[in-house]
């Protein structure tokens, strides 16, 4: 990201501190455009399924919810749902993790922003080489998983619905995310 960018989404995320954001909404900067979107029950027991999952493998010190993370492209400060980090990864001069150090990216979708989701995120996720992307959708009661970023694409399987193992021994992750007590919204 060339500094000029870099430059604009600190003070774009610097006005954002300073704004009264309603409690229980998440924000986030992709492609330049502020997102605002309500963190739901639901959505919250989703993402500490994952996380207690992802712990067999990954320390609390290298997973991370719902914290700004930089990604290639025009402005893409997001704030995954979950990420974990490589071994021995640690974040910059200004305390934030690099996106060269992520492995694993899962977010859970909400009706709002379930367009950058599936597009704009997802194709700054394979840009970036995040080896493994996850999205979670509480309306459908499907996964997808996408893996092996390739020329700024993923590799993906059919849709999984919940109850339905997603397998990751064959990735940097290398476990089993069981799905059968994700909630449906």
């Amino acid at each position: 990201m060339a500094d000029s960018n870099k430059l604009s989404l600190d003070e774009l995320f610097d006005r954002l501190e300073r704004m009264p954001v309603p409690e229980g909404y998440k924000v986030e900067i992709v492609e330049g455009a502020i997102y605002m979107s309500p963190q739901r029950h639901i959505h919250w027991e989703i993402i500490l399924g994952i996380v207690e999952q992802l712990r067999a493998k990954y320390p609390r010190s290298r997973t991370a919810s719902d914290v700004r993370i930089d990604f290639p492209g025009q402005l893409n400060g997001f704030c995954c749902d979950v990420a974990t980090f490589k071994e021995g990864a640690a974040r910059d001069d200004e305390g934030r993790w690099r996106y060269e150090n992520v492995e694993f990216v899962a977010e859970v979708i909400s009706k709002s922003t379930a367009r950058n989701d599936y597009g704009p995120k997802k194709d700054a996720f394979a840009l970036a080489g995040v080896p493994v992307y996850i999205i979670v959708d509480p309306y459908v009661g499907e996964c997808l998983l996408f893996t092996d970023p390739k020329d700024g694409k993923y590799r993906s399987g059919p849709p999984l619905k919940f109850g339905d193992p997603i397998d990751l021994t064959d990735t940097v992750v290398g476990l089993t995310l069981a799905t059968d007590e994700f909630p449906r919204d």
